[in-house]
């Protein structure tokens, strides 16, 4: 059975160019392992990684030990939904692409927060008429 997103469809890849999600498949599934749940496909913004290093989770600096490139604005990256919500409370939230953000975010972050940043993108232009 296919991963679902928080739309109800098949969960789409989020990012390849950095390879993104806890199990650096390029998109974010999560699963037992994965504490912080990094179910919520995020386009890093200059704010959202500036409130990221404050509070103690440094986005920017390469950590190639967890195979981990370090970000910048318009990276699309596999964020936790934990502080992602934070950024959210305090008004930085990073934009989300829906399509690829994991429905077990659900569980954790309203619908409606993440509507609020929603920046899909339709496969045909029809679909922004």
């Amino acid at each position: 059975m296919a991963e679902r997103n928080v739309l109800g469809g098949v969960l789409e890849p989020c990012g390849f160019d950095p390879l993104t999600g806890w199990f650096r498949d390029g998109t974010c599934r999560t699963g037992p392992d994965d504490l912080g749940s990094h179910t919520i496909c995020a386009v890093m913004t200059r704010e959202f990684l500036e409130h990221q290093r404050s509070i103690g989770n440094d986005l920017t600096t390469p950590a190639p030990e967890y195979a981990f490139p370090g970000l910048q604005p318009g990276d699309r990256w596999c964020v936790t939904a934990y502080n992602w919500l934070r950024a959210y409370r305090d008004g930085v939230a990073a934009p989300v692409v829906l399509a690829s953000t994991h429905e077990g975010v659900l569980d954790i972050v309203p619908i409606e927060a993440l509507r609020e940043h929603a920046v899909d993108v339709p496969d045909t232009p029809e679909g922004l008429l």
